[in-house]
């Protein structure tokens, strides 16, 4: 999988993140507007959806955990990546963070 690949799967991952956040949160919210209601049919239903909103933000909570670890690993990745590059190529570095001081000085002195 190449990183523009991985990237977009990522954004697609955390939206569908927030969507289901979001469904949750509209249907605890009808639950709670409905507690009031009675009859059997209206338990019945709202059992049914108590325990869909459990099992829906347990697996939210997992996921969750599965993105956080992938970060990490990918934070990880990229710091041994760029420590075996400065060790390889140390002028290249230095000369890199210079380049990059400056540009950031002369950004910081335009304001």
């Amino acid at each position: 999988m190449t990183e523009s690949t991985t990237a977009t799967g990522t954004a697609t991952r955390e939206k569908l993140m927030e969507d289901l956040k979001a469904v949750v949160g509209d249907a605890e919210e009808l639950l709670k507007a409905t507690a009031h209601q009675t009859g059997d049919k209206i338990a019945s239903v709202r059992a049914k959806a108590e325990e869909s909103l459990k099992t829906a933000k347990a697996r939210i909570a997992e996921e969750g955990k599965v993105v956080i670890d992938k970060a990490k690993s990918a934070a990880k990745s990229t710091a041994k990546s760029t420590d075996e590059f400065v060790h390889a190529q140390p002028w290249k570095a230095v000369g890199i963070g210079a380049l990059a001081g400056f540009v950031f000085g002369l950004l910081i002195t335009r304001r």
